[in-house]
């Protein structure tokens, strides 16, 4: 254990550690606020059932008042007091993807305050498939309003270390429990509507809800190319800027041998005008770039590699001297969805079609 800026960090590698795990549910008892570890990234705790400790989350990540909080619960059962209604596809989709990467948003019920709802009637819940979160959420004896655990606007963080860079002496414990497996975010999916729709690609990837529910749609905004035009917001990461490092983000989408062509032109002129620049390149391209300055984010036979290190290469970038980044865009199949979409977010939808 330590204390980072007024913070208590304690490492938790498993759920059997018990007078740990208490204490942080303490903490949410009391109204604080606690970083846990889930399967896609760190999530910032709060007791989704107090308006205040909702106010806290807002407050400490510096995220919009309207952009929801996703709660989460340790049995599927517990959604029962939290929506107005669980209609039979939610019912067959949590069968098949609880616990997992899969927020379904329901009509909310009146006990859940909307300020953790961000103002809307609705509210997303999901449970995530991580031991220690379930027990972390289970100690709390609350549901758990739980966004990224980083200042608005930045990359999610994928380790501890990430959390106590944006928010240590903001919160009152970080819960490190190593790095998180899938990298992104949860896949948000609006059942509330007929069909089903994705209103965030994430964790869960499209195919594999239309294996079990074939009807489900995509909503546009999240896998356009520009920025969407978004009055009210229905589910977290669709309309504010997400995600972002520092530096500048610029990503190259096409054909692989046209990204990399397109780059290494880009990358020349930015070098010859002096900027300090770096490629954000897989595996299967990387050799093409030869001595410019790149890094490696994954590769394109296994985007779950890409979506695994996203956020963390963002970050890297940050604590170097990188002014640019030039990302190759991938396939928007799979897990590419959710990386292409954090992508864009990330460059502020600076893209350019090679």
């Amino acid at each position: 254990m330590q204390i980072i800026k007024g913070t208590k960090v304690i490492t938790v590698a498993q759920a059997a550690d018990l007078a740990a795990i208490k204490e942080a549910g303490a903490i949410i008892r009391r109204g604080g606020l606690v970083a846990f570890p889930t399967e896609t990234v760190y999530g910032l705790g709060g007791n989704a059932l107090d308006p205040e400790a909702a106010a806290k989350i807002y407050a400490a990540k510096g995220r919009p008042s309207d952009n929801p909080l996703i709660v989460h619960v340790a049995r599927p059962e517990e959604i029962e007091d939290l929506v107005a209604d669980i209609p039979m596809v939610a019912e067959k989709l949590i069968e098949h993807f609880w616990p997992g990467p899969l927020t379904l948003v329901f009509p909310a019920a009146n006990k859940v305050p909307r300020k953790t709802t961000g103002g809307l009637d609705t509210v997303a819940i999901r449970m995530p498939a991580h031991p220690v979160a379930l027990a972390f959420i289970e100690a709390s004896a609350y549901p758990i309003a739980g966004p990224s655990a980083n200042l608005s606007g930045r990359p999610s963080p994928t380790t501890a270390q990430h959390v106590i860079a944006d928010l240590a002496g903001r919160i009152d414990m970080i819960i490190d429990s190593g790095h998180t497996g899938v990298g992104v975010e949860s896949t948000v999916l609006d059942v509330t509507v007929n069909p089903p729709q994705v209103l965030r690609p994430g964790g869960l990837t499209l195919e594999q809800l239309r294996q079990v529910v074939p009807t489900i749609t995509v909503d546009p905004t999240t896998v356009q190319d520009t920025p969407p035009e978004i009055g009210r917001v229905r589910a977290p990461g669709m309309k504010y800027k997400h995600y972002a490092p520092k530096a500048e983000v610029l990503v190259v989408e096409g054909q692989p041998e046209n990204i990399t062509a397109k780059i290494c032109e880009l990358y020349d002129a930015y070098v010859s005008c002096g900027r300090r620049v770096a490629i954000m390149a897989t595996a299967e391209t990387a050799p093409s770039y030869k001595e410019r300055r790149v890094a490696i984010v994954g590769t394109r036979a296994n985007l779950g590699s890409v979506a695994a290190n996203l956020f963390d290469q963002l970050r890297r970038f940050d604590a170097s001297d990188v002014e640019g980044v030039l990302a190759e865009g991938v396939d928007m199949v799979g897990l590419g969805l959710a990386v292409m979409n954090r992508l864009r977010k990330a460059a502020g939808y600076r893209i350019i079609k090679a």
